[in-house]
């Protein structure tokens, strides 16, 4: 029964064949499902990422398609490969900037390379690629979809570093759509819950972490279908707000209220968690290339 609803729900959308379709991030999770689901609906997807071994393997599933090592935090590394794919695919129709990393920190005594780490990928990587997409996508059918998270809207302890470079991601793409809206193009953004992707898995279900969560506190984990099913809806309206689960539609115009409640019902293990998470050493969830701080230290 769910999948004959799910066939009509896509026999409902606009016609995806031969839309072209740039997205960062694709080797695994949310990224990799919908390069797969997009290439079933007849588009033609690029690939640009780390992890070259998953990036290859995306791409075989979908026709061969075109794919670059790309690290999303390299301003030139962006624009090459960005440039590169478009002549690959013949120009571009949309682009998703949906590379992203998270770790937990403590925003006083929590490690600052982590922060650095993710605002360096998670906004500069999409005010990056949305720069060098942004002359392509600028016609009529053009579309910029950016995945920021219901985490922009609501801020949990352990989290500044993500709940930041989600909140900035929301405030670069509402921005741009109001720029690029005399060329016709449109611009989104994805606000995602708790999708069951390895971000999640790898990265954000930690030991302090399940001091708020262990008890059904907060939500569980949605099947990462149900952020697909989003996507897929709106790159095929180029709608102005997807998310994912449905949850989320109602709690972001509501922020205040549901942050007042994330800040009453966090207070229940605060203490403990705190503790846990100055000795946990909680890894990004994706492995990043060696970097080095201005005061000479290493981070990858």
């Amino acid at each position: 029964m769910n999948g004959i609803l799910k066939h009509m729900r896509q026999a409902t959308l606009p016609d995806l064949s031969g839309r072209r379709v740039l997205i960062t991030g694709p080797a695994r999770g949310i990224g990799s499902a919908l390069a797969r689901r997009l290439h079933h609906r007849g588009a033609l997807v690029a690939l640009a990422g780390l992890e070259p071994k998953l990036l290859s393997d995306v791409a075989s599933d979908c026709g061969e398609a075109p794919w670059l090592e790309c690290n999303v935090a390299d301003r030139e590394h962006v624009e090459n490969a960005v440039n590169e794919l478009v002549e690959n695919l013949g120009g571009l129709d949309v682009v998703v900037a949906n590379a992203g990393i998270g770790a937990q920190m403590t925003v006083v005594d929590g490690d600052p390379m982590i922060m650095e780490r993710t605002i360096a990928v998670n906004t500069l990587g999409a005010y990056y690629t949305l720069r060098a997409a942004g002359p392509h996508i600028s016609h009529q059918n053009g579309y910029a979809l950016v995945i920021s998270s219901v985490a922009a809207a609501v801020h949990l302890p352990l989290m500044s570093a993500y709940c930041a470079s989600k909140a900035a991601v929301e405030a670069l793409a509402n921005t741009m759509r109001i720029e690029i809206r005399p060329t016709g193009a449109r611009v989104g953004v994805a606000y995602f819950g708790e999708i069951d992707t390895d971000m999640v898995s790898r990265g954000l279900r930690t030991a302090a972490a399940s001091k708020f969560s262990g008890n059904g506190r907060f939500t569980r984990a949605a099947p990462i279908s149900v952020a697909v099913d989003a996507l897929e809806a709106g790159l095929a309206r180029r709608s102005r707000r997807v998310c994912a689960p449905r949850w989320v539609s109602v709690v972001l115009p509501m922020r205040m209220i549901a942050q007042y409640v994330i800040d009453t019902k966090a207070r229940s293990g605060l203490e403990e968690a705190l503790r846990i998470a100055r000795i946990e050493n909680a890894p990004l969830t994706t492995p990043q290339p060696q970097v080095t701080s201005s005061n000479g230290r290493q981070s990858s």
